[in-house]
């Protein structure tokens, strides 16, 4: 039993490493900005995740530590990423294997841009099919924007209340910070960041091409049928 966590560790610890370096490509998570786990086994639970302070463009193997259900460190060398409790907190209130946490432009600005605004909701975009669960363009995601904080007990608490009013959210951003999604796999956490950061990009983009003020983007996003060029 002992091999086969083992084994799964390293494996995932691969595919974790892939992914960051494909995000790091695409300018998702430059330098040490990002954090990447992945569940080893839930009974008990063992959750790889990146240790602190690593370039996620040059992410290897070794560069994970496995913690228990309390953030403690029970396998691996270094220190567990600062926003570890977040991950947990996901774990606790969704049927995820996998948390991935990116630090995208689009991501990064939109958050800042919505100062008043406790969230954004996405309609009306073919892309919102690739959600699990979603099987229509007509889909409204509410996507929740929460202040950033170093105090990781106090965020931790705001997002577990956050993820009991919001059930249905595929994640959420964090103000001036960057995106949080999940899977019940790691390619399906992986096809949610793809998703949710291709609708940030194009939020961003859609409003920029039309001129208008930054200070006037709107909290419901959905295509213009008198935007086409």
């Amino acid at each position: 039993m002992a091999q086969a966590v083992t084994d799964r560790a390293i494996e995932l610890a691969a595919s974790l490493a892939e992914a960051a370096g494909g995000f790091y490509r695409r300018g998702w998570a430059l330098g040490t900005s990002g954090n990447f786990s992945a569940v080893v086994s839930a009974e008990p639970l063992r959750l790889l995740i990146t240790a602190s302070g690593v370039d996620k463009g040059r992410l290897t193997t070794d560069q994970f530590v496995q913690v228990d259900g309390d953030g403690r460190v029970v396998a691996g060398e270094g220190r567990p990423s600062d926003e570890t409790k977040l991950h947990l907190t996901i774990l606790r209130r969704r049927p995820a294997m996998a948390v991935l946490h990116t630090h995208s432009v689009w991501s990064t600005t939109l958050s800042a841009l919505l100062i008043n605004e406790s969230g954004i909701e996405i309609a009306g975009y073919e892309m919102l099919k690739g959600l699990a669960g979603v099987t229509t363009h007509e889909h409204r995601e509410w996507l929740p924007i929460l202040d950033n904080s170093q105090d990781m007990d106090e965020l931790a608490s705001q997002l577990e209340e956050t993820l009991h009013q919001r059930p249905d959210a595929h994640g959420f951003l964090l103000r001036g910070h960057g995106l949080y999604t999940w899977g019940r796999s790691l390619s399906e956490a992986r096809r949610h960041i793809e998703i949710l950061e291709f609708l940030l990009e194009v939020i961003g983009r859609t409003h920029f091409a039309r001129g208008l003020s930054w200070g006037n983007v709107p909290q419901v996003v959905q295509p213009a049928e008198d935007f086409i060029t």
